[in-house]
């Protein structure tokens, strides 16, 4: 892999992910270059590179990592020409990826057109609709009238919900169980949306009733190869943000993780998407509906790499690289060949107080032990005792996965894990 066009690779990032990408650069005998905020001169994740660089002098925490021309700026000068985004803060950033595009910089991620069509969730479900994936019933604009709503309920059975189109926090959003309630609903969420938008716009979905999120891992070249890595299912969360991650899930049956995952790759296939990406979708009573596509690598990947034996970033590098996905030192076995074994779970350890509604807590760790062990992984940012908690980032100390043969082993050795 040193040996192909890529030479030296800068990782766009911070923390866990960071040192993830590295280790797994100094597998390929790829060297590294690292950048780091004023505000985490002493953050573990530089020290992981075989050289770093401060990035945004004078900006704030954040935009520090935002600052494009800073971090193209020092790939130049690193003679680093590959960058890896990790997640957040650039990685699906469409200007990002166009601009090292222009600066003839290997972006370690999809094309810029993908990052477009993804970024925009009305774009992502014209693209499902096309490829013939199930998506979530709902009118094509704004309804005018109560009556329309009830036609929509009478078409698709209640429950529906009616949702302000310019809506957000839950407000001008009504859940409408049978067609007795759609007056004072449609009423209601017209009003509310006025107050709080300005608009009295509505549009009407069908309503999921507590559905389980599920998400499909797949990865793709540029010979047009595509292949799921199986499925996870993301749906114990708090706030809508993720929390405990299974692979694979346990309440799906055989027939129902085939459809889910086939449809994963017929979306890709249909759009000849490149590199690693997550294809997200709601289920509910045996039917499942598409959401949207995350193009980059996900924080719970770890677990996938548990069950299928498949290690995502060596295979990312490996496709930026022009590899093919089934050929050369990073590659991994045809679609049927790609194995499932066990159970994987990821757990998120964090600086959050539960008695404080669980706001991240701040300063250095005087005292840091973790758990271990067969079949458990452990990916730290900065869990180390020492390490100086800044209020910036994100609340994350260690992602926790752990392994068993069937889900009752990987939940024991996780609910250790966390005991310890």
């Amino acid at each position: 892999m040193g040996q192909g066009q890529i030479k030296k690779i800068l990782v766009a990032n911070r923390g866990e992910i960071a040192i993830r990408i590295f280790r797994a650069c100094t597998e390929l005998e790829i060297p590294t270059v690292g950048i780091y905020s004023a505000e985490d001169r002493g953050s573990f994740h530089r020290y992981k590179a075989d050289e770093s660089y401060l990035v945004g002098e004078g900006k704030k925490p954040i935009d520090a990592y935002l600052d494009i021309e800073g971090i193209i700026k020092i790939a130049k000068s690193s003679g680093a020409n590959a960058v890896h985004p990790g997640y957040g803060f650039l990685a699906e950033n469409e200007e990002f990826a166009r601009r090292l595009e222009e600066e003839n910089i290997i972006f370690i991620g999809p094309t810029s057109k993908h990052l477009d069509m993804f970024g925009d969730k009305v774009k992502a479900r014209e693209q499902a609709i096309k490829a013939d994936i199930p998506v979530i019933p709902g009118t094509d604009g704004p309804v005018s009238s109560m009556e329309e709503v009830a036609s929509f309920g009478e078409e698709h059975g209640y429950p529906i919900i009616i949702k302000a189109s310019l809506g957000g926090g839950g407000r001008g959003m009504r859940i409408v169980n049978s067609a007795d309630e759609v007056f004072e609903a449609f009423e209601r969420a017209r009003s509310e949306a006025k107050s709080a938008f300005g608009s009295d716009e509505v549009y009407v979905e069908k309503y999921i009733n507590n559905p389980k999120h599920i998400e499909v891992q797949i990865l793709g070249d540029t010979y047009g190869n595509i292949v799921h890595l199986y499925e996870r299912d993301c749906s114990i969360q708090r706030r809508h943000q993720k929390v405990v991650e299974i692979a694979p899930s346990i309440s799906l049956d055989d027939e129902l993780r085939h459809d889910i995952c086939e449809a994963a790759v017929k979306l890709a296939k249909n759009i000849s998407y490149i590199n690693a990406g997550t294809v997200e979708f709601l289920v509910a009573d045996g039917s499942f509906y598409f959401i949207e596509v995350n193009p980059r690598i996900q924080v719970e990947h770890t677990i996938t790499e548990m069950v299928t034996g498949v290690d995502i970033v060596h295979a990312q590098i490996h496709i930026a690289n022009g590899g093919n996905l089934h050929e050369g030192g990073s590659a991994i076995p045809q679609q049927e060949s790609i194995p499932l074994f066990g159970y994987a779970i990821q757990s998120r350890v964090t600086t959050e107080d539960p008695l404080n509604d669980f706001m991240p807590d701040t300063g250095k760790l005087m005292v840091y032990r973790s758990g271990g062990g067969f079949g458990v992984r452990l990916d730290a940012g900065n869990g180390f005792q020492g390490a100086v908690i800044t209020p910036y980032y994100d609340s994350l100390l260690v992602k926790v996965s752990t392994w068993g043969t069937s889900f009752r082993d990987a939940a024991a050795k996780m609910d250790r894990n966390l005991q310890e």
